[in-house]
C-alpha cells in the first residue's frame, strides 16, 4: 500500500500544491504508470476542479483524468495505477462515493498497487471513519464509514488554540478529546503543511507546519493519555487497535 496523505492542499499565500511538489514528484516517479484518475466530488464544480489540480500533477508528471468523465467510474478506478482525491467537502465525498459504488473498488485498487494522493477530504476518507474531519455536514451519506486503508483516525487541518484568542467555543483539541470519550481510537491530528507517507509497514510524517503556534507537523490523541507530540516514524501506527461505539463502524 502506497499513500501520500496531505493536510491540506495549498498553503496560505501558496500556489496549490507546491508545498508538496517535490514529494509528490518522488510519490509519482514508483507509479506504474504515468496516467491517473482524479476523484472531485468533494466540490461541486468537477470540471473546473479537474482542471485545477491537472495541472500540479502533469508537473510532477502525471496526467489526471476526472473520474467523473469516465463512462464506467468503478471501471476507471479499477483500472487506475494512480489515484488523487482532492478536498472539500468531506460528507459530500463520501456520499458520492458509496452511491457510485466506488468504496470497495477503491480499497481494492489501492491493495492491489495503485498509488493513493488525498487532500483535506481526501485523506480524511482514508481513515475506518469519517468522524473526526472539519466539515459541515452539508448532506447526509449512507453512513460515516470510510476506505479504512490506515486503522486509524485522522484530522486534517489541526489547529492549535491561539493563546491570545478570546473566542470561547470549542478548540479542536476538546472536539477530538471529546471523540475520545466515546471511541477508543486515535486520532492523528496533522497540521497544514504536513502530510503522512505510508509505504507498506511503514509511515513517516514530514513537511512543516505553517502555524506559528504549532509546535511540531502532527499530534496523536489517545484515549487515557495526553495529547502527544509527533514526527518522523510513526510506524506503530498502522498496528494500533481501533473500537468504535458502533460496532458496524469497526473495519471489516
Amino acid at each position: 500500500m502506497e499513500l501520500l496523505l496531505l493536510s491540506n492542499s495549498t498553503n496560505h499565500g501558496g500556489r496549490p500544491w507546491a508545498h508538496a511538489a517535490s514529494e509528490l514528484a518522488e510519490f509519482a516517479a514508483g507509479a506504474d504508470t504515468g496516467a491517473g484518475v482524479f476523484v472531485p466530488y468533494a466540490l461541486a464544480d468537477h470540471d473546473a476542479y479537474t482542471e485545477a489540480v491537472a495541472k500540479p500533477f502533469a508537473a510532477a508528471g502525471v496526467e489526471l483524468t476526472g473520474l467523473h468523465t469516465a463512462e464506467d467510474p468503478v471501471a476507471a478506478v479499477t483500472a487506475a495505477r494512480f489515484i488523487v482525491v482532492g478536498g472539500g467537502n468531506t460528507f459530500r465525498l463520501l456520499r458520492a462515493l458509496q452511491r457510485s459504488g466506488l468504496i470497495e473498488p477503491l480499497r481494492q485498487a489501492v491493495a492491489g498497487g495503485a498509488r493513493y494522493v488525498g487532500a483535506s477530504a481526501g485523506t480524511n476518507i482514508t481513515a475506518p471513519t469519517i468522524r473526526t474531519t472539519n466539515d459541515m455536514p452539508i448532506v447526509e451519506p449512507d453512513s460515516f464509514r470510510a476506505l479504512e486503508l490506515v486503522p486509524f483516525q485522522i484530522n486534517p487541518h489541526y489547529v492549535d488554540a491561539d493563546p491570545d484568542s478570546r473566542h470561547m467555543g470549542e478548540t479542536r483539541e476538546t472536539r477530538l478529546r471529546e471523540f475520545g470519550e466515546e471511541n477508543d481510537v486515535a486520532v492523528l491530528g496533522l497540521r497544514e503543511g504536513t502530510y503522512l507517507r505510508v509505504s507498506g509497514d511503514t509511515a513517516k510524517i514530514g513537511g512543516k507546519a505553517v502555524s506559528a503556534h504549532a509546535p511540531g507537523p502532527a499530534i496523536l490523541f489517545r484515549r487515557g493519555g495526553e495529547p502527544e507530540e509527533i514526527s518522523g516514524d510513526v510506524s506503530g501506527l498502522l498496528s494500533f487497535p481501533a473500537e468504535f461505539d458502533v460496532p458496524e463502524e469497526l473495519p471489516a
